[in-house]
């Protein structure tokens, strides 16, 4: 008999997900994990993780399977907390939990399920695995979740074929309303539990408050750059390589010298993110302001009116080579190679028509129609029909 373990988030996706193992004859065993336990950044008094892994404890007491707490936070202070400080100090935006999936879920949590003698872990993720023979060899496919609304293959992202050999995804055939209704003929507590939102740690913390803890504020100022400003209306240089020409359609714009307009003051440039709206403060403009572009270095947040604002877009990003990842290695772009995908750059992004370019020093992803707010940091991820090939960090 097959052991797994499955990662019980006191949720219903994982409460649902561990009940049809069983049903599949697996033998299962639950463990709840416990990231964060820092109460000096906790903003709310309510304490989620107790709750939830006392959710966790009665699911398994209704289903009979046996169930332990494994305290992680030195794994995940250290792996996650510590890396989005240092990301954000530059000014990037990480993505804390595809992360969390890489590090935590399908590493830490992943070898203590081995070292309980376990052959696959679980999650209640809306994802599915495939398999298939290359050269007699299997080879593991991540595949979109069946509920449309609902898949998280981008959490997943960044699985390697070893991860995903061990890993399965007990609910990726069902829709949510199906999940839910399963626990509810189940009467397990966690059948009409909301979704948990925000930082898979955290709890109930919003993002701002909890950088506002760690990173000192520094007061600086907003700028507008107008729609007409020079900048985005001159004639595109000549190129000599295609290389050449996506680099530019990646780069950063610097607007130290665009003329721009003084808005208002803000309490840190690393607090803001592209693309942000919300937080500013700034009234008075005909439309919202958006942001554009953050200067970390010089503390400058810039922004422009609307969201079809030319800051907003661009049609290229640039993954350096050590952040270029592919699930299915057998198709990995070699120097010079090309291929066209299907491509997001965030959660629940409509799939974007794009092209891959593997140059010497990293890979290009070209996209046929610009995109709103390339945000450094993120992840983009790369489709063929509802498989995820692989996805990387945008420099």
């Amino acid at each position: 008999m097959k052991r797994v373990v499955v990662g019980l988030s006191g949720g219903v996706d994982s409460s649902v997900a561990a009940y049809l193992l069983k049903e599949q004859g697996y033998e299962v065993i639950g463990l709840f994990m416990k990231n964060w336990h820092d109460d000096s950044v906790t903003i709310s008094n309510e304490c989620p993780w107790l709750e939830d892994s006392n959710d966790a404890l009665l699911v398994a007491e209704k289903l009979g399977i046996p169930f332990q707490t494994v305290d992680l936070s030195e794994q995940y202070k250290e792996k996650i907390v510590d890396y989005m400080f240092n990301e954000y100090e530059k000014g990037r935006t990480p993505n804390p939990d595809v992360l969390c999936n890489r590090e935590i879920k399908f590493d830490v949590f992943m070898k203590i399920a081995m070292s309980l003698g376990a052959d696959y872990v679980a999650t209640g993720h809306y994802c599915r695995k495939g398999t298939i023979e290359n050269d007699g060899k299997e080879v593991y496919q991540l595949l979109a979740g069946k509920d449309g609304n609902k898949d998280q293959s981008y959490f997943l992202c960044q699985l390697s074929q070893e991860q995903l050999s061990k890993a399965l995804f007990p609910i990726g055939e069902l829709t949510k309303p199906e999940v839910r209704e399963i626990a509810s003929k189940l009467d397990l507590i966690t059948a009409e539990k909301k979704d948990s939102q925000g930082l898979c740690f955290i709890g109930k913390v919003r993002l701002p408050e909890f950088l506002q803890q760690k990173l000192q504020p520094k007061e600086g100022v907003i700028i507008e750059i107008p729609v007409e400003a020079e900048i985005y209306h001159q004639e595109k240089p000549q190129f000599n390589s295609e290389e050449e020409a996506f680099a530019f359609e990646a780069r950063r714009i610097d607007y130290l010298k665009v003329p721009g307009k003084v808005m208002g003051k803000h309490q840190g440039a690393h607090y803001f993110t592209k693309g942000q709206r919300k937080g500013l403060n700034v009234g008075g403009t005909k439309e919202p302001l958006f942001i554009i572009e953050t200067d970390v270095e010089k503390n400058i947040v810039y922004t422009g009116q609307g969201n079809q604002h030319p800051g907003l877009f661009k049609k290229a990003l640039f993954i350096a080579n050590g952040e270029v990842h592919w699930i299915r290695e057998d198709l990995a772009l070699k120097d010079g190679e090309k291929m066209e995908v299907m491509a997001r750059i965030r959660y629940r992004q409509p799939l974007q028509k794009a092209t891959l370019h593997q140059f010497k020093d990293g890979m290009y992803v070209v996209f046929e129609n610009p995109q709103s707010a390339i945000t450094e940091g993120q992840f983009v991820a790369w489709h063929l029909n509802d498989e995820i090939l692989g996805s990387g960090v945008i420099a």
